[in-house]
């Protein structure tokens, strides 16, 4: 099982380098830290008095790991989840917040464990997340990555300007579903060609 920096250095890796997105609701991004994340840590990182796109281009990867492991994996308790979802979960909590367990919520509640899809890991989705992995531990991962994958073409769905990161300009898998992907056992990704008749609907 990976540590919480492996996982971490993974998630810096995956998300890249300095993005300034207009179809991107977050803004400006480096590693994947939001302009919106940087100002509510008030990392003012070339000490001008101001949080702006200048230190999001400034921040670099140790400290965007840093942030990871403290803001999206510790402060949100996700170490308290069973250790199968941990790497998941943590990616899925950086790239999209409270819905990476929101996802976990209503999944575990599917299964049958009671669980309030309210985005918060307390003593009552712990028990649940705890129960549906013992329920199911080689398949819980999987389930949970498929769930995620939904989650996206839900999302694209809903807003056009969303699909590209979920659909290629040739057609094939965006970004998005793909990262969902790397958590899925390969004999559940979708082929080219389900992926293309699940986005057909796209104009």
């Amino acid at each position: 099982m990976q540590t919480v920096e492996q996982l971490a250095a993974a998630i810096v890796a995956r998300e890249g380098g300095y993005v300034n997105d207009p179809d991107d609701p977050g803004g400006a991004t480096n590693f994947g830290v939001t302009i919106g994340t940087m100002r509510s840590l008030g990392l003012d990182l070339n000490g001008d008095g101001r949080v702006d796109a200048a230190d999001v281009r400034k921040l670099d990867r140790a400290q965007a790991a840093q942030i990871y492991i403290e803001h999206y994996f510790r402060k949100p308790r996700l170490d308290r989840l069973p250790p199968a979802l941990h790497a998941s979960v943590f990616d899925m909590q950086v790239n999209a917040g409270a819905n990476a367990v929101k996802i976990l919520q209503r999944l575990v509640a599917r299964m049958g464990f009671a669980c309030a899809d309210d985005g918060i890991v307390g003593p009552k989705t712990e028990a649940a997340a705890t129960a549906a992995a013992a329920a199911a531990p080689a398949h819980i991962a999987d389930a949970y990555g498929i769930a995620r994958r939904n989650y996206y073409y839900a999302l694209a769905d809903a807003r056009a300007a969303s699909r590209k990161y979920a659909r290629r300009k040739d057609g094939g898998k965006g970004g998005w579903i793909t990262r969902a992907e790397e958590f899925i056992s390969a004999r559940y990704h979708l082929t080219d060609a389900q992926h293309r008749e699940r986005t057909a609907s796209w104009a």
